[in-house]
């Protein structure tokens, strides 16, 4: 079985709800008849007014039975959003005017008028348990909201992404499968956002993989070899924060690429690394490094690349290309609702 049915058949099985803020997006309207007739969410949302949405089904050929329709303006929930919305940002002064960010008022005015806002108060307040959107929105626009609203996990303060890159070889990863971080979002990562970032990827390589993670931590250098620079120190102390706050978490580093993936190189580079032969996931210690070297295994061995796939959320939501095709939002659709867990309900 391969990742995407794995992921459609987990989806199936833990039954969440999901909203699609871009309800009037044709490819998007598209995608949610295909998640409700493959059964992979207990319910799908769309944004927008009834007549809009329905116009872009007719055009499309598609079904909206079992899509619930939700026009933000019309919602019984806008003013407790809004009040929420006030709530989370009531504390925050406006830069160029010194002013309070948010009135009761605009907070309101403010979720009304960003679809992406009012879907990850759905998420926040549990009326949907995921959230995908991009194909009209930038990728900043949707951190944006995320942050804002959703807000990061517990014990990170640090919202990334990974790729989870199928090499079609068993010899790799869990069965040819590995956590590729962070390749998307962080540009230069801090030590503290490394460490975030290397333990929220640890639960990705569970959550997606189904593997207990086995974490290498890249750098040019291997165990110091490269000497006092601070590209490599950074790595280092990235790597004392990680076994601070998970000592359980299997991991290691600073370690070259070569070093954490090839047991006869680690033998001789890093002798005893607890990681020898079982590396599942890679953290970069750059987005410079991670979007070259995910593209580069991309298209040098032919490996599949799926996501960016968001971390680090109180509560998944996930970013699209506007480039995507509607089956392609399904796929991330299926992903970003396996992120939310079992139903408990």
């Amino acid at each position: 079985m391969n990742f995407v049915e794995e992921m459609k058949n987990k989806a199936r099985e833990y039954q969440n709800s999901l909203v699609l803020p871009e309800g009037t997006e044709e490819r998007t309207v598209v995608a949610a008849a295909k998640i409700v007739a493959e059964k992979l969410a207990k319910k799908v949302t769309l944004l927008g007014k009834k007549e809009d949405v329905e116009k872009v089904a007719s055009s499309k050929g598609v079904s909206l039975e079992g899509i619930d329709i939700i026009n933000p303006e019309a919602s019984e929930w806008l003013d407790d959003f809004g009040k929420e919305y006030y709530e989370l940002r009531k504390d925050k002064i406006n830069k160029k005017t010194g002013q309070p960010e948010v009135t009761p008022e605009s907070a309101r005015e403010y979720i009304l008028k960003d679809p992406l806002s009012f879907g990850a108060m759905m998420v926040r307040l549990g009326k949907a348990d995921a959230m995908v959107s991009g194909a009209l929105s930038a990728t900043a626009d949707l951190l944006r909201a995320g942050l804002k609203i959703i807000k990061t996990a517990p014990g990170t303060s640090t919202a990334s992404s990974c790729f989870v890159m199928d090499t079609h070889d068993k010899k790799w990863g869990k069965d040819g499968y590995l956590i590729f971080a962070d390749c998307a979002v962080n540009p230069t990562p801090t030590s503290e956002q490394l460490a975030d970032i290397a333990m929220d990827s640890a639960k990705s390589c569970r959550d997606l993989l189904g593997a207990e993670p086995a974490v290498a931590m890249l750098s040019f250098s291997s165990k110091g070899s490269g000497g006092k620079l601070p590209d490599v120190l950074k790595v280092q102390e990235a790597v004392k924060i990680v076994k601070e706050k998970a000592p359980d978490l299997l991991l290691d580093g600073e370690l070259q690429a070569d070093a954490s993936l090839i047991p006869e190189v680690t033998a001789k580079k890093a002798p005893g690394s607890p990681i020898t032969g079982k590396v599942n996931t890679l953290i970069f210690p750059s987005l410079e490094a991670g979007n070259i070297g995910y593209k580069l295994v991309q298209r040098f061995a032919g490996a599949d690349a799926y996501g960016p796939i968001l971390q680090g959320f109180a509560k998944p939501i996930s970013d699209l290309s506007r480039g995507c095709t509607s089956d392609e939002i399904v796929v991330t659709s299926a992903i970003t609702l396996v992120q939310a867990g079992p139903n408990k309900n």
